[in-house]
């Protein structure tokens, strides 16, 4: 049985096919318009799906969207009613798109589908799920766990915050609920508007900017913003908010409680905007443990499966496996709401047509490392660096690992284009721009020569599975860069006084550890495992970059710029090349020298995306 899963017309659109319960493809459509979180209708993520089983969209038995419009209007309807007359502004520039529009999605669903089958039968094939039950399809079953608690979080689906839901077997029952507009992600974008960064993508920059402040205003919150209770649960006082009805997700109010209106993008950063980050980063990790906490014991169960855009906050997921109230944590890889058209496309399967499920094999998941997008051949690559104008050399295997971890060793920058594209926002070796973790330079250089983003953002390790206990206090997987862990306490130097003594961004160029290009000013790193099982050609670089140094840590950063979608063809690849500080290039057993390329070729890649 054959089930395709699409999200869309909200952001970060993307399509999921699964066969017989396994998952065979997903992607971002993101990844193939060059449109960072498209949110267009994903005819292309849908295309490379059904190629990749090498099936027609007639094949599909069922097509299933990752939510249900008509409650969502239900919820915007009633929350304007609710709050009339102010925001009519608001309300008179919803109204046209979803009358127009959302109002109708099966019929716009079914216009789309049958663009590319004409004879597809949208009326019987054509399903819906709820949003927060596609996050919690795309948790738990693809976990390794028989059964397990499932907590989702994000700013809202339908109605829906925050649900927990329980899974056994090819069951999954949602039991409890938190509904808008009391919202953890959306009190957490509301921090990210007024530390002046985009709300939906630049929440994981108030995350990274968190370390360098102290949570001052953390007392602040929990007496104004939220009533928080024992168990988790909570509400917001939405007389400090604007987003249920306005253009802007904070009030005058809310600027008054914090001193002064929100800071404008791109200006200068302040101690205040990192003090306010420390804050909310902490406000959430409190909420996070306490509902962990609450459903551990309420339910009993040992397993906890996370999804929704927060789980993709691994501070907070790293506080909740290093407490221990669950003996197992798993995180969906593509937690926010790309991953919802892959649990979509696994609650039609395991949900609607009630099909058994056979779990992985032990020590794994059912995500193939979240290694689930497009490849390329390597006369494909060859085919099309040529006519990008590209010049390369042909390498064996062991001759490509060996240039490209000299090239790590030297401390220069590498494009790492390999196997299949990862889905999620994560790169994790597919579509990496890697370096040298034992560098002082290397963060500073990747954030301002290469990624062209803000100084204090830090970079991730990959490290062998194998030795991730030598050099951090983690010793299980984390695949999925999901997991945050301290630095091991034999693997930090120590600060001097005055070094201690500082504060915000002065502390971003303190070398904290044998690793400081992926040491967080806390000492924290966001880690990946690599796997020889998932990925055998990643694994056998580190290990190469391993005998030759000593270290089996490397940076990984996602292979784009800023404002950039993760690259999706080899072209993409080169292009990112030419226009950044990137040294050296691998796509494929393909392997490029900056100075050995053509000069007029050189693109200027720092003004050429929106910033994110």
């Amino acid at each position: 049985m054959r089930i395709l899963g699409i999200s869309a017309f909200y952001h970060d659109s993307a399509a999921a096919l699964v066969d017989d319960g396994s998952l065979i493809a997903a992607a971002q459509e993101e990844r193939f318009t060059r449109k960072k979180h498209d949110s267009g209708f994903p005819h292309r993520a849908i295309d490379y799906c059904l190629g990749e089983a090498g099936i027609a969209l007639d094949d599909i038995d069922a097509v299933v969207f990752y939510d249900k419009p008509f409650l969502k209007f239900e919820r915007l309807l009633e929350t304007y009613l609710a709050f009339a007359p102010k925001g009519f502004s608001s309300f008179r520039l919803a109204m046209p798109v979803w009358l127009r529009e959302k109002l109708f999605l099966k019929d716009l669903l079914r216009k789309e589908l049958n663009k590319a089958a004409p004879h597809f039968d949208g009326e019987a094939k054509l399903l819906f799920s709820e949003h927060h039950l596609s996050h919690a399809a795309s948790a738990f079953f693809p976990s390794p766990f028989q059964e397990a608690a499932v907590l989702t979080m994000d700013g809202v689906g339908e109605w829906t915050t925050t649900s927990v839901a329980l899974g056994h077997g090819n069951e999954l029952n949602v039991i409890k609920e938190i509904h808008f507009p009391h919202s953890l992600g959306l009190l957490y974008s509301a921090f990210t508007y007024y530390t002046g960064f985009k709300v939906n993508s630049g929440e994981y920059k108030v995350m990274g900017l968190a370390p360098y402040g102290e949570p001052r205003y953390y007392d602040t919150i929990l007496e104004n913003l939220i009533d928080l209770k024992a168990d988790g649960s909570f509400r917001l006082d939405m007389s400090y908010f604007d987003y249920c009805t306005g253009l802007t997700m904070t009030n005058a109010k809310f600027h008054k409680l914090f001193g002064g209106p929100p800071r404008k993008p791109e200006e200068r950063l302040v101690q205040k905007q990192m003090d306010l980050a420390a804050s909310i980063q902490a406000v959430t990790e409190a909420v996070v443990l306490r509902l962990a906490r609450s459903i551990a014991a309420e339910t009993g169960m040992k397993n906890l499966c996370l999804a929704g855009g927060v789980a993709l906050n691994c501070v907070a997921n790293g506080k909740v496996l290093r407490d221990g109230c669950f003996q197992n944590i798993w995180i969906q890889p593509a937690a926010g709401d790309a991953g919802g058209a892959l649990g979509a496309a696994l609650a039609g399967y395991y949900g609607y047509h009630r099909q058994a499920r056979v779990l992985p094999a032990e020590g794994g998941d059912a995500m193939r490392g979240s290694y689930l997008g497009p490849s390329f051949r390597q006369e494909d690559i060859e085919q099309r660096l040529r006519q990008a104008g590209a010049r390369f050399h042909v390498l064996d295997d062991a001759a490509l690992v060996d240039a490209c971890a000299a090239t790590l060793a030297a401390e220069q920058a590498l494009g790492w284009f390999q196997g299949r594209m990862e889905f999620g926002p994560r790169a994790l070796g597919g579509r990496s721009i890697l370096g040298d973790a034992r560098s002082p330079a290397m963060q500073s250089v990747l954030n301002l020569k290469v990624k062209f983003r803000e100084s204090f953002r830090p970079f991730a390790p990959s490290v062998l599975r194998e030795d991730v206990a030598d050099w951090f206090e983690l010793d299980s997987d984390s695949p999925y860069m999901l997991l945050v862990a301290d630095v091991a306490e034999a693997r930090r130097i120590p600060m001097t006084a005055e070094q201690q003594a500082l504060f915000g961004i002065d502390k971003l160029n303190v070398p904290r550890s044998e690793i400081p290009a992926v040491t967080h000013v806390d000492y924290s790193a966001r880690i990946q495992t690599v796997h020889r099982e998932t990925n055998p050609r990643y694994h056998a670089l580190i290990a190469r970059f391993k005998e030759l140094t000593g270290c089996p840590v490397i940076v990984n950063t996602s292979f784009n710029v800023r404002g950039e979608p993760i690259v999706g063809t080899p072209e993409d690849a080169f292009r990112c090349f030419m226009g950044t500080g990137i040294e050296r290039l691998a796509v494929g057993n393909c392997f490029l020298l900056k100075e050995e390329q053509d000069a007029a070729l050189k693109q200027n890649y720092e003004t050429q995306f929106e910033l994110d």
